[in-house]
C-alpha cells in the first residue's frame, strides 16, 4: 500500500477581503498537484486549534504532511502532534508551489546570506564529480555507508532520465574530520549545492542550501580550471533535471565512504 503524502501551506492573503480583513488560507494537495482541501478563516482564529480541525476533516488521513513555509511550521507541528501524524519541513513541495503560483500566492522566502561552516569541520580537499544515471542508485545503495540519503523521488529512473545522463556531484575528502562533517551536514538537512560565480571563468563558490532557508559556504575557489569545471557542473545540473549528489569520504582511495546524499535543486521561482 502506497504512502499517503500531503503538501500543505497555511498563509495570510495579501489582499484584504470586503470587510478589510486579511484572512488566512489553508491549502492541501497531493504530490501530483490534486487539490485535497482549501479553506480560509479570519486572522483572529488563525491558530493551531482551527488548523487541527481543518486537517482532521480531510479523508483519508496522511502518513506524512510536508510543509515549506517557516512562518506556519510551528502551527503544523502542534496540529500534527495532536493528530498523531508525522510532519516534515522541506523545500521539496513542487506540486504545492505550482498550485500556489497559479493562485498568485507568493512562495519566495527570504534568503539570508550564507554562513561559514564551523572551521573545525572543514574537509581537506573537494572536487567536482559525475556518475552515469544508470549506475547511481545501484552503486550507492549497497555500499557500507554510515550516513546515506537517497530519496526515491530523486531517482533518475523515477524522473525518466536516460541511463547515460551524467549526474553531477561534489566529493569532499574530510580526512579525520570526515565523520564529524557528515554528521553536521545530515543535521542541517541538505537540500542542494548551488554554484555561485563571483568572477566569470575565474572565481566563485559552492553554497549548501539546507533546511527551509539556511545557507552555508561549502567551498570557494580562484582558479580558471576549477571555474571551467564549475560551469560544466551547472550544465550537467540542467541535463539531470537538478539531481546531483554530495559525497563525504575520509580519503581519495575509493574504498571507504562516510556519507552520501542524493539532492535536487529547487525549481526557480
Amino acid at each position: 500500500m502506497s504512502m499517503i503524502v500531503w503538501q500543505a501551506d497555511f498563509y495570510h492573503l495579501s489582499r484584504p477581503s470586503a470587510d478589510g480583513e486579511t484572512p488566512w488560507r489553508l491549502t492541501v494537495c497531493d504530490p501530483e498537484g490534486i487539490l485535497l482541501h482549501e479553506s480560509q478563516c479570519p486572522r483572529a482564529v488563525a491558530g493551531a486549534d482551527w488548523l487541527t480541525e481543518q486537517l482532521r476533516s480531510i479523508e483519508p488521513p496522511p502518513d506524512i504532511v510536508r510543509v515549506f513555509r517557516p512562518q506556519c511550521a510551528g502551527l503544523f507541528r502542534i496540529a500534527a502532534e495532536r493528530l498523531g501524524w508525522r510532519v516534515e519541513f522541506t523545500r521539496h513541495v513542487r506540486a504545492l508551489k505550482r498550485l500556489l503560483q497559479a493562485r498568485e500566492i507568493p512562495i519566495a522566502l527570504d534568503r539570508p546570506p550564507p554562513l561559514s561552516i564551523p572551521e573545525n569541520l572543514l574537509g581537506r580537499e573537494w572536487r567536482f564529480a559525475r556518475i552515469p544515471a544508470g549506475d547511481l542508485i545501484e552503486f550507492w545503495s549497497d555500499r557500507p555507508l554510515p550516513i546515506r540519503s537517497i530519496p526515491e523521488e530523486f531517482h533518475p529512473l523515477t524522473l525518466g532520465l536516460a541511463s547515460t545522463v551524467p549526474i553531477p556531484g561534489i566529493v569532499i575528502d574530510g580526512g579525520r574530520k570526515s565523520m564529524d562533517l557528515a554528521l553536521w551536514i545530515e543535521e542541517q538537512v541538505p537540500v542542494s549545492i548551488e554554484h555561485i560565480p563571483t568572477e566569470a571563468d575565474r572565481s566563485g563558490g559552492l553554497v549548501l542550501e539546507s533546511g527551509l532557508v539556511d545557507r552555508w559556504i561549502l567551498a570557494t575557489y580562484e582558479d580558471e580550471e576549477v571555474a571551467r569545471a564549475a560551469r560544466l557542473y551547472g550544465e550537467r545540473l540542467h541535463d539531470s533535471r537538478g539531481v546531483h549528489f554530495l559525497l563525504i569520504e575520509p580519503d581519495d582511495s575509493g574504498r571507504t565512504f562516510t556519507g552520501f546524499w542524493l539532492l535536487r535543486q529547487e525549481e526557480k521561482t
